[in-house]
């Protein structure tokens, strides 16, 4: 195998001939070899558009020669389309606040761009990772504002996908708006109420994930490019920051601001908790869904029996016909991660100290998993379990029949004592709260007819009035 010989202020190290990343990226591999997670490629190729972006300003400022600068936004570009993904290998979980990210981004784009101008990779006087690529930047601000731009576009994604799911849910509250059925409190009987309204709920819970999610984004907006090192800007221009940000929010399409204090964006981590708190809302919502669907479904002969979801895979290997609540389980399991992301983000975040948080690689890994999953399990909850799920109709009106929940109806007939009799005589003989009324003869058969109607047990008003 050949290699060359690239130097640091650490020494020697040799490099295959054919890597494009670097020393620094070399050391980073030996010091993190923990294996597993690797940097989130959606965080790599939003670094990769800073580089773009710089190079384009700093080759209209005359900082950069123009040669050089073209070779790196076409490298840059190569890398945003996934044409390197396999030369970012450096573990998530790694100290520095994401040095060796920035480092081996910087040495991917600068080997490649070496090689457009005809040179041979590890060549850094034609392109050097640090004096061209990363020129008017610092890890500092670069790693930030790339994590911002991730989480936005991640965002978007994650609030159409919800959007999505709200109307199945509100489709499914249209769908059995016509289907009595028993509600419970504490998982005891409480009163009747239709199919539909339980999904309407649900509906109107993942309407407010989707708006808070949705608006979040207004606070991610703001970058510190041009910060450099702690935000005082050392190393950069006026014109470069404005500039900067101008090609960034043409590049995106986003409405990307420049920060009127970077120091603040550069130390602070605030807004990737308040993010992640939203991310951790939605998630709570999903479980509780979830959890409903499991429990509804449940039996089919010795649960509730209400729902029927979708038949999706055989579900053991040893009970032949069961059939398990696979998607909302799986729900269920990623809602749980989001929300143990979510103190890791606190934790992580509560950790920076001065001018730098030295553990924002943590809050990147997490936050960035967090809104993959929770998009993705959205769009499968959505497809593979509420889009063709159905309502056992005949077993949710024979739950319903076989309770006491009528009872309630009665109070402003009889009061609260003496309807709680008639409760307690139809549950110990095993009558129904009709029968005991009628053969007591508390009531007209009449009025009894109006109070206890499905229909009027459902409605804000005195049932038979």
């Amino acid at each position: 195998m050949d290699y060359r010989l690239e130097q640091d202020l650490l020494g020697d190290k040799n490099i295959e001939v054919s890597s494009y990343s670097g020393i620094n990226t070399a050391r980073a591999l030996e010091n993190f070899d923990l294996g597993g997670k690797t940097v989130n490629l959606h965080l790599i190729k939003e670094i990769a558009l800073i580089k773009k972006a710089a190079a384009m300003t700093n080759k209209k400022l005359k900082f950069l020669q123009e040669d050089k600068a073209d070779a790196i936004i076409k490298a840059s570009e190569e890398v945003i389309d996934g044409k390197f993904d396999n030369e970012f290998k450096v573990s998530a979980f790694q100290g520095g606040a994401g040095t060796s990210t920035n480092m081996n981004v910087n040495e991917v784009i600068a080997n490649r761009a070496i090689e457009l101008l005809g040179g041979a990779k590890g060549e850094y006087d034609l392109v050097h990772p640090l004096n061209h690529v990363n020129m008017s930047q610092s890890t500092n601000d670069v790693y930030p504002s790339a994590l911002r731009i991730a989480a936005i576009r991640l965002i978007r994604k994650l609030s159409t996908s919800l959007s999505s799911l709200q109307e199945a849910l509100q489709i499914k509250e249209n769908d059995f708006a016509d289907i009595i059925k028993l509600g419970r409190t504490q998982l005891m009987d409480a009163l009747p109420m239709t199919a539909g309204q339980g999904f309407g709920a649900y509906a109107k819970a993942i309407e407010r994930d989707r708006w808070r999610i949705y608006k979040v984004e207004e606070r991610l907006r703001q970058i510190n490019l041009g910060g450099t090192a702690i935000g005082t800007g050392l190393n950069a221009t006026n014109r470069y920051v404005f500039m900067m940000t101008d090609i960034i929010q043409d590049l995106t399409g986003l409405g990307i601001a420049r920060s009127d204090y970077p120091m603040d964006i550069t130390q602070n981590c605030d807004i990737f908790v308040e993010t992640s708190g939203l991310l951790k809302s939605c998630s709570v919502n999903l479980l509780k869904i979830s959890n409903d669907l499991r429990l509804l479904n449940s039996g089919p002969r010795g649960g509730f029996g209400e729902i029927i979801l979708p038949k999706m895979q055989a579900g053991s290997t040893i009970m032949p016909g069961k059939v398990n609540p696979v998607i909302p389980e799986m729900v269920a399991q990623v809602s749980l991660r989001v929300i143990s992301n979510d103190t890791a983000i606190t934790m992580a975040s509560s950790m920076g100290q001065l001018e730098l948080n030295a553990f924002v690689p943590l809050i990147a890994e997490c936050l960035l998993e967090s809104l993959e999953l929770l998009d993705r399990s959205v769009v499968l909850f959505k497809e593979k379990c509420i889009d063709d799920l159905l309502m056992d109709k005949d077993r949710c009106l024979e739950n319903l029949e076989n309770s006491l929940v009528s009872a309630t109806a009665l109070v402003p007939y009889i009061g609260y004592d003496k309807a709680s009799l008639v409760s307690k005589k139809a549950l110990s003989s095993g009558k129904t709260i009709r029968e005991i009324l009628l053969e007591e003869q508390i009531l007209p058969i009449e009025t009894i007819d109006k109070i206890l109607s499905p229909n009027e047990l459902i409605r804000t008003h005195i049932s038979g009035k």
